[in-house]
C-alpha cells in the first residue's frame, strides 16, 4: 500500500526527522488560507505516485493569491492515472544541497538496504545508470540494525564534509521508520541541507508491506486506496486475489508462492504472464469464476494451469477447472502440469474429460504455453 506525501511525512516527523511546516488543502480557498499562515510556499499535488513535478503538479507560490491560483490549476489534474483531489501547501526551504535517501526491502541481500546519494532531486534510476558510484548501498542486518560507524565510513567518501554526521543520523532514523512501521520502502527525495546547515526532508514516499497491513490498521486508514482495474475489482468481489498484468499467458496455480514461481518461469522462457491468480485454500471451490476471470482478459492467448498439492488435493482443484472448462468451452490452448496429493487421479481427469496430456515437467508446460502465445506450435 502506497501513501501520499501528507500521510507519509508525519512518520518522519515522529522519528525526529525535520520536515517543513505544511497544511493539507482540498480547495483553492483552503490553499490560500494555508499560504496566508505559512508564507512563501510550494503547492504540491497529493497522489500516490512520483514525477509530480514533471507533470506540473508542483508549483511555487509567493503569496496566498498565487497559492490559490496554483491549487486551482493542480486540483483535478490527472497524474499517472490518479486524479488530484488535494494539495499540500508547504513552506519553501532554503536549499543549499539536495540528497537522496532510502531504505527498502532488497531481494538480492534478502533484507533491508539503505541507499544514499548526493544527487537528490533526480530519479534514482537515472543516477544509477549515469554514475552508479554516486549511490552508497548499505545492506542492513535486521537482527542488529544500523551500524553507525559503517554508515559514517560509507558516507565519508562522497564529499559530505561536516554533513556526514547529521546525514548519518537521519539515515538511522529513517531505518527506524522503515522497521517500526512494517515498510517495504521509505524514500526521501530530496533530503536537503539548508543554508543554516539543517537536514530537512522535502518529500517522502512510504510503502507499507502487504503482510504488515493487519498489524498496522492505523496506517492502513491513511494509505491511498488501491487502484484496481475492472477485472481486479471483480476478483476482489469474488474473494480472489487477482492482479492484471501486461502479458498474454494466463496463469492459474494454487498458492501464492507457486503462482509467483510460475510467473517467473514464464518470463525466464521469454513470455509474459497476463495475471497473478492463485486458487489455493478455499478458493479452489471457485474454479469457474476464476477461469472466467482469467479468460475475460482479451490479451490472454493461452492458459497455463500449475497445481502442486501437499495438504491440498490436486484432483479436487483439477476437477473444478475441468468442470469449468467443459461448461465455458473456451477455444484457446491450455497446458496442465500437476504434481502432489492425488496427482494420478487429477491427471486422469484431464486425460479422460479434456482429451489432453498434462506435462510431467513444469518447464515443459511453460515452454509450450509461451510458444502458443507467440503463435508457434508448442
Amino acid at each position: 500500500m502506497n501513501f501520499e506525501e501528507h500521510a507519509a511525512k508525519p512518520l518522519l516527523a515522529a522519528a525526529g526527522i525535520a520536515v517543513p511546516e505544511s497544511a493539507l488543502a482540498a480547495t483553492p480557498a483552503d490553499a490560500a488560507a494555508a499560504a496566508e499562515k505559512i508564507g512563501p510556499c510550494v503547492v504540491k499535488a497529493q497522489v500516490p505516485t512520483g514525477k509530480r513535478g514533471k507533470a506540473g503538479g508542483i508549483k511555487l507560490a509567493g503569496s496566498s493569491a498565487e497559492a490559490e491560483a496554483a491549487a486551482q490549476q493542480i486540483i483535478g489534474m490527472d497524474i499517472a492515472g490518479n486524479t488530484v483531489e488535494q494539495v499540500l501547501v508547504e513552506a519553501q526551504a532554503d536549499i543549499a544541497a539536495e540528497y537522496y535517501a532510502c531504505v527498502l526491502t532488497d531481494a538480492a541481500s534478502k533484507g533491508p538496504l539503505m541507499l544514499f546519494s548526493t544527487e537528490g532531486g533526480m530519479d534514482i534510476e537515472e543516477v544509477a545508470d549515469a554514475d552508479p558510484d554516486k549511490i552508497v548501498r548499505l545492506p542492513i542486518d535486521i537482527r542488529s540494525g544500523v551500524d553507525r560507524a559503517a554508515t559514517e565510513a560509507a558516507l565519508g567518501g562522497i564529499g559530505l564534509g561536516d554533513k556526514t554526521g547529521p546525514v548519518a543520523d537521519v539515515l538511522e532514523k529513517l531505518y527506524g521508520v522503515y522497521v517500526n512501521n512494517d515498510a517495504d520502502l521509505v524514500e526521501i527525495n530530496p533530503l536537503i541541507a539548508t543554508g543554516a546547515g539543517d537536514i530537512v526532508a522535502l518529500d517522502c514516499k512510504f510503502s507499507l508491506e502487504d503482510s504488515g497491513a493487519n498489524r498496522r490498521p492505523e496506517l492502513v486508514e491513511k494509505g491511498a486506496p488501491e487502484k484496481l482495474t475492472e477485472l481486479e475489482t471483480r476478483g476482489r468481489d469474488l474473494g480472489l486475489r487477482y492482479i492484471e498484468l501486461d502479458g498474454d499467458v494466463g496463469v492459474l496455480a494454487n498458492g501464492a508462492g507457486l503462482t509467483m514461481t510460475t510467473m517467473d518461469v514464464v518470463r525466464h522462457y521469454g513470455g509474459e504472464p497476463a495475471n497473478f491468480l492463485e486458487i489455493g485454500g478455499e478458493a479452489y471451490t471457485l474454479g469457474k469464476p476464476a477461469l472466467e476471470l482469467v479468460l475475460s482478459n482479451p490479451n490472454v492467448k493461452c492458459l497455463l494451469v500449475n497445481f502442486c498439492g501437499a495438504f491440498a488435493r490436486t484432483d479436487v482443484m483439477t476437477e473444478g477447472i475441468v468442470n469449468a472448462w467443459q461448461e465455458l468451452k473456451p477455444t484457446l490452448p491450455v497446458f496442465f502440469t500437476i504434481h502432489g496429493t492425488n496427482e494420478d487421479e487429477a491427471i486422469a481427469l484431464v486425460r479422460d474429460r479434456l482429451d489432453m496430456e498434462p506435462y510431467d515437467l513444469m518447464d515443459d508446460a511453460v515452454k509450450a504455453a509461451v510458444a502458443a502465445a507467440s503463435g508457434e506450435n508448442p
